[in-house]
């Protein structure tokens, strides 16, 4: 109601402004008849008249009504140079300054929640650079000074800066017209006082900032690279440490366009998702899930035994599998591509020179115009007491451990229930192990919206999965046989027999050992890049797991797009990374596949939403296959189809959030979907229905009226 009220008044101004016929007082004529008026006022009251007309140019600049140019040349004529220019200089920065919050106060909240996206963007540059945009802006009179003072104000530039930069970016403008305005005889016409050339001059003046930014990256880069030697030649085009996602990636692409590339790895190639990872991950994942439906398979009128689980092989065929996959990312395939493949340990000596430690102990090194840091990432070990005697292993380390095992352990516990402590535990439990989940958030995936992660806590459940949330870790004790974790849980300590352990607490940058600390690179969490995925040397570049936002391996590929054609033609056109459309797929059983925002994002961005769900259930091939647990939620604008996210829990749900991936990427809505023909009997059919969902909810029900009435009247 209070801004309601606002609105009123500042409307009822404005429509009185222009009923009274106020405007005719803010023209060149009248300012030139009444001038001998204003003077008369001026000399018998200067304070009172500087001190009204300081008040009426405030309110006009406030209320974005015209005259402003007509009064800035008013200020020239009564009060001078000077005292005018002070004058019209701080009653315009304050008018502009109220205008701009003026529109913050009523229609910010309401252009956030229609537009959030787009807005995010925009604050985000606005957060870096707003003061320099807003003071370019400033500088050239093509543009209506109101028209920036209300669009500010929809953004999240702090109101001292919008202040400040518009007293220092008017005043050049200021200066031209208070000065026309002491010769106001000599002045036909308002467009006569910015003459052609005076506009150029003052466009030159908008584009100095640019230039002096570009001026400022010059010296920037000088200051970065003084106490290094730049090498004449290259060895080089591009360097690439790191040969897992990104790397290859980035080196495939570098091949693909005939630079000369040579990819580092210390290890193995493939980097940790075929060898630690996504590849066997899955490979144990679809055993688990095959000794779950032999289990199961009397519900299908198919009579066995309870199957007898050969850990030896399942874990032998975990590493078959990955076998399988090695050529694609082999040294052999890229040595083919064009690619230099080197095994050893990198080292930066320099911004531009690598040494490589071999596996034989000697070295070599290469120089490159640039480089991308690939080096992915490692599992989260915390610090707690007794840990290294606990013998634990990671989502890294357990492959190799447990292939030597006979059995599946019998009391598994896991640290971590984020989605690699859950697909883990659904794995092992299913394979026959008494698996325990030591979570210390109030529940599992708390990424995930609730009602999510609650479906994905019962199945776990249901597969024999013990689930401890709100439990805290304190200390390992004992050995051999007899090992139990201590937690804590609302102020009692509880002990967890085990026989492995598994830590599941995410992960962190790969930092240490490339020589990053001695060129000032940092090394704590992550590796620091803009959005062009460049470090602090512009030549460098990162892409991965190393520089955090999301850890995926389909990101990582993604990055590497950018970082490589970015560091290979960024001379002529560099492109700033997108992280719009980014798919994500959690695989326990259900699945969860998410891409754009989920209820809990979009809450806490206070993002407006529609939502439309569909049960799995209800569809057709589900009920035929027996996979009905799950369901599809699309969160749309409000009382559009546009797409804001979707999140799929239920049978391959990964392979269906594609569509939706394709749909939010081209801009496409739930519309084009219901209008696509999908196969029947499909899973992919559940789109469709959830499309149709929306447009149930969005029925024309007035018009819908009418036609009944119009079938009725045909029926006579």
């Amino acid at each position: 109601m209070k801004k309601i009220l606002f609105l009123l008044i500042c409307t009822g101004v404005i429509v009185l402004f222009f009923a009274l016929d106020l405007d005719r007082y803010f023209t060149l004529e009248q300012l030139k008849a009444s001038q001998t008026q204003f003077a008369t006022w001026q000399a018998a009251h200067p304070y009172l008249v500087a001190l009204a007309y300081f008040c009426l140019y405030i309110l006009i600049t406030a209320l974005s009504l015209p005259g402003a140019a007509i009064l800035t040349l008013a200020g020239g004529a009564l009060f001078g140079l000077w005292q005018g220019l002070v004058l019209v200089s701080f009653a315009s920065s304050i008018g502009a300054t109220l205008a701009f919050l003026a529109s913050r106060y009523l229609f910010r909240a309401s252009v956030e929640q229609r537009f959030s996206k787009q807005l995010k963007a925009i604050n985000q540059g606005i957060t870096k650079e707003g003061a320099f945009y807003l003071f370019t802006l400033r500088l050239v009179p093509l543009f209506p000074f109101f028209i920036i003072n209300l669009l500010m104000g929809l953004t999240q530039l702090p109101t001292r800066t919008f202040y400040w930069v518009s007293q220092l970016g008017m005043l050049a403008g200021t200066l031209v017209y208070v000065n026309a305005g002491t010769q106001l005889a000599q002045i036909t016409s308002l467009p006569a006082i910015l003459a052609p050339s005076l506009i150029v001059s003052f466009t030159l003046l908008g584009l100095f900032p640019w230039i002096a930014k570009a001026l400022l990256s010059f010296i920037q880069k000088r200051h970065i690279y003084k106490n290094f030697k730049r090498p004449v030649k290259f060895d080089r085009n591009l360097i690439v440490i790191g040969a897992g996602a990104a790397g290859l990636v980035s080196a495939y692409i570098a091949a693909a366009v005939k630079a000369k590339v040579t990819l580092i790895e210390a290890h193995k190639m493939g980097g940790d998702c075929l060898n630690y990872g996504c590849v066997p991950s899955k490979a144990l994942i679809k055993t688990a899930k095959l000794v779950q439906q032999i289990q199961q398979s009397a519900d299908y009128g198919i009579a066995t035994n309870p199957p007898k689980i050969n850990f030896r092989q399942v874990m032998q065929r975990v590493q078959a599998v990955i076998r399988a996959i090695e050529p694609h990312d082999s040294v052999e395939r890229y040595n083919q591509l064009g690619v230099e493949v080197i095994q050893g340990y990198a080292k930066l000596i320099d911004p531009w020179t690598v040494e490589i430690k071999l596996q034989d102990g000697s070295t070599q090194t290469r120089s490159a115009r640039s480089l991308i840091l690939a080096t992915g990432a490692r599992a989260v070990v915390p610090a707690i007491p007794g840990l290294e005697a606990s013998a634990y292993v990671t989502s890294d380390t357990l492959w190799e451990r447990f292939a030597e095992l006979e059995a599946a352990p019998q009391r598994l516990a896991i640290l971590g229930g984020g989605p690699i402590g859950c697909e883990l535990a659904q794995a092992f439990a299913r394979l026959g192990s008494q698996v325990t989940i030591i979570e210390k958030a109030e529940r599992i995936l708390a990424r995930e919206d609730r009602d999510v992660a609650q479906l994905v806590a019962q199945s776990l459940s249901a597969d024999g999965v013990k689930l401890l949330t709100a439990h805290q870790a304190l200390r390992f004790v004992g050995e051999a046989e007899n090992k139990t974790l201590v937690v804590e849980h609302q102020g009692q300590e509880h002990s967890i027999p085990y026989d492995q352990v598994i830590l599941a607490l995410g992960r962190k940058a790969r930092l240490t050992g490339f020589g990053l600390e001695s060129l000032g690179l940092s090394t704590e969490h992550k590796l620091i890049s803009n959005e062009y995925l460049e470090t602090l040397f512009p030549h460098i570049y990162a892409a991965g797991d190393v520089v955090g936002s999301y850890q995926f391996t389909h990101v990582a590929a993604h990055q590497a797009w950018y970082a490589s054609v970015n560091a290979l033609f960024g001379v002529f056109k560099r492109f700033k990374v997108d992280y719009r459309v980014i798919p994500r797929v959690t695989f326990v059983d259900p699945e969860i596949a998410t891409v754009g925002f989920n209820e809990q994002e979009a809450q806490a961005q206070n993002i407006s939403y529609e939502l439309s769900k569909f049960e799995l259930g209800e569809l057709d091939r589900a009920i035929a296959d027996g996979n009905t647990q799950g369901f599809i939620k699309v969160l749309t604008v409000p009382h559009k189809d546009k797409i804001l996210g979707v999140t799929i829990v239920g049978a391959q749900a990964g392979e269906l959030l594609a569509e939706y991936v394709l749909a939010m990427k081209q801009g496409l809505g739930l519309n084009q979907i219901l209008g696509t023909i999908h196969s029947y009997p499909t899973l992919a059919e559940a789109n469709k229905y959830v499309a149709g969902t929306w447009k149930r909810q969005h029925a024309p029900e007035v018009l819908l009226a009418w036609i009944a009435r119009y079938h009725t009247w045909r029926r006579g």
